[in-house]
């Protein structure tokens, strides 16, 4: 026997579904409309005569093979775009979870002391205004291979607003949620843990959120000098080849994975925070 609350829900549930569907449609259409405009002027002005750039329908012919096999590997260098792409997501993902561990440790660190403000900010202000690809000869130098210098090069260029916002987050707690701690008699890891981390989460995830992009852009950047496989060096090696539309489509996937890393942490800060980062 069906109860009050079954029908309501059952009368409720189409209006629901009517109703996601109009939000999502409405979020879709827009970007939709505009890359349509955007293409087709692409289209117009470089299917004219003497352009120096390919057109749209250009790019797709020329880079066809690219685009339905992206994982096929003929050795050394020759791989598919697919396998480009993971060796560079795997030189970010180590380069940036070091980052990660070490930035909001000292943003933690800087936070929570005073002393270490004012030690330790001026220099992080002097050196995250240094370009990313100036650590590189430096990191060649040091480490004698190309694979680490990149991954260094993602560290030193991701960690900064890591540690600025997480240390910002720190020294913005409310000093009720201190008080509370310490009429509770929290430890040092469970005021950490419980205290801390929570209500510096929206910066934390916003500080990640800018160093997951600023390390997706400096992989692109260090691998046209260090070579081997990866999306920046394939970028290089098409450039020399004089192959623009390769140069175009490795544009596009490294646009389409900038912007999924980007989601992908929103997302995760979004649940972590229920909603509220900065």
């Amino acid at each position: 026997m069906m109860t009050t609350d079954s029908l309501e829900r059952l009368q409720t549930t189409p209006k629901a579904k009517s109703k996601l569907f109009t939000e999502s449609l409405s979020k879709l259409v827009p970007p939709i409309v505009i890359m349509s405009i955007l293409l087709l002027i692409w289209e117009i002005l470089c299917s004219t005569e003497g352009a120096r750039l390919p057109a749209p329908s250009k790019v797709i012919t020329d880079t066809w093979e690219l685009i339905i096999n992206p994982l096929y590997d003929n050795g050394g260098n020759d791989v598919g775009m697919g396998w480009q792409i993971l060796a560079s997501l795997e030189r970010v993902a180590i380069g940036y979870s070091l980052a990660v561990v070490v930035g909001v440790a000292l943003g933690v660190l800087v936070g929570q002391s005073t002393w270490a403000l004012r030690g330790l900010d001026p220099l992080f202000q002097v050196l995250r205004t240094v370009p990313p690809l100036a650590w590189l000869p430096l990191s060649l130098a040091g480490f004698q291979d190309g694979n680490p210098s990149a991954i260094f090069v993602i560290f030193i260029t991701a960690i900064w607003p890591i540690i600025i916002n997480t240390s910002v987050g720190i020294r913005n707690i409310p000093e009720d949620y201190r008080n509370v701690s310490r009429v509770i008699q929290h430890n040092g890891i469970e005021y950490f843990w419980k205290i801390m981390l929570p209500a510096a989460a929206p910066y934390i995830f916003s500080g990640l959120r800018i160093g997951v992009g600023l390390s997706w852009l400096a992989i692109v950047a260090a691998e046209m000098l260090i070579g081997g496989v990866g999306i920046g060096f394939f970028i290089w090696d098409a450039w020399n080849s004089s192959l623009i539309s390769d140069i175009v489509l490795a544009l596009v996937y490294v646009g389409i994975v900038g912007f999924i890393l980007d989601r992908c942490i929103a997302w995760v800060g979004n649940k972590i925070t229920r909603g509220v980062t900065k």
